[in-house]
């Protein structure tokens, strides 16, 4: 009950959050539109009724709308949000085809329909960057401080004073490292190596499957192998080596969220976790409450999120438009507008269909429907 009651304080961090990674998204796609002679009509922030908005000297409508999930930048020539050609492109006068989407080169449509991931991923390595440089980079060694008795480690004969080097033949460096690549392996032999007396000891073990309770009692089954480290220490970066963190961070936490997904895909992890607005929400409130640092983690980690699932190859998404490009770079010419309008009804009611059910996911962590039923039993 207590989680439910908090979630509508969490409304205005979630707003601002979303506000400032969908701005970066469609900045991305407009920056990039731009630069190749395309007319940007609309800037919106969200979706469905104009709250308010102006116009800038180029004739392009900046503006807030009453839907706040989202937003879109509409080129001249686009049919709509989900830039789909209008009608009558075909019939354009040369002025007109000279700043139309469609009517670029494959290359710049390409260019300017990846340009949206590609600011969310610029966004987070910036951000994180930047935490580098002021708070410091995580950066404690791999050395195993504790074991606990009974633990999948103790079983496997991991002792204190241990620091792994590598993990199934990958190096590791930092004990955040073990912590993600166990934390994805549930139930799964891992080869560990891992340096003792000065020599390499090669072991293997299996994380043990274990359910951690969040703060608004939601569950989350992860991998666990029951170690502590033998210290935290934070790093301070210099610009140069903090940027080229930010970019190894990056790509870390981007390998780590496509094998979440694809355990999910293959069966392996289970769906519940697959979090919604509500939840995000929940997790935007929770990350301000610990501080500026905390809120542009999660920041940077919900960024390179929302620039990867905009990657994926369903229509409506921008991976959906770079599929499509894909598929007329090897014919030499576009699908037909059929194929394509049944692509994007699809993609629509896969996207539709996503988000029904993580918000039904959200409903049953926050346990709305049993606080519900206390209500009118």
């Amino acid at each position: 009950m207590d989680a439910i009651l908090q979630i509508p304080h969490y409304g205005l961090s979630f707003l601002v959050l979303l506000t400032i990674l969908v701005f970066v998204h469609e900045f991305g796609h407009y920056w990039v539109a731009r630069r190749n002679g395309v007319r940007v009509e609309v800037f919106s922030i969200g979706f469905g009724p104009e709250l308010f908005g102006w116009h800038d000297r180029a004739g392009t409508r900046w503006k807030f709308s009453l839907l706040p999930l989202g937003g879109y930048v509409k080129m001249f020539g686009d049919a709509g949000a989900a830039s789909t050609p209008a009608e009558g492109i075909d019939r354009m006068s040369p002025e007109e085809r000279a700043v139309a989407f469609h009517h670029k080169r494959l290359g710049q449509r390409a260019a300017i329909v990846a340009a949206g991931p590609a600011a969310n991923f610029l966004f987070a390595i910036l951000v994180l960057a930047g935490l580098f440089m002021t708070q410091g980079q995580p950066y404690t060694p791999a050395e195993i401080g504790t074991v606990r008795p009974d633990s999948a480690a103790a079983a496997a004969g991991l002792k204190p004073g241990d620091r792994i080097v590598a993990i199934d033949g990958g190096k590791v460096d930092r004990f955040e490292q073990v912590q993600l690549i166990v934390r994805l392996n549930q139930g799964t032999p891992l080869s560990v190596d891992v340096l003792r007396d000065g020599r390499t000891v090669n072991l293997s073990v299996t994380p043990r499957v274990v359910e951690l309770t969040d703060r608004i009692g939601g569950t989350q089954r992860v991998g666990q192998l029951g170690v502590g480290r033998s210290g935290v220490e934070f790093v301070r970066r210099d610009p140069f080596t903090a940027v080229v963190a930010g970019v190894e961070e990056t790509w870390t936490l981007t390998a780590g969220t496509l094998t979440a997904v694809w355990q999910m895909v293959s069966g392996s992890r289970t769906t519940e976790e697959l979090g919604g607005p509500l939840r995000i929400a929940q997790m935007s409130g929770e990350a301000t409450r610990s501080g500026t640092a905390g809120f542009l983690w999660f920041a940077a980690i919900l960024s390179i999120n929302l620039g990867l699932i905009n990657l994926f190859p369903i229509p409506v998404l921008d991976g959906g438009h770079l599929l499509f490009y894909a598929a007329e770079a090897v014919r030499g010419r576009p699908l037909g507008e059929r194929a394509q309008e049944y692509g994007f009804r699809i993609g629509l009611a896969l996207v539709l269909t996503l988000m029904l059910f993580s918000t039904w996911n959200d409903l049953v962590q926050l346990r709305v429907f049993s606080f519900l039923k206390g209500l009118v039993m």
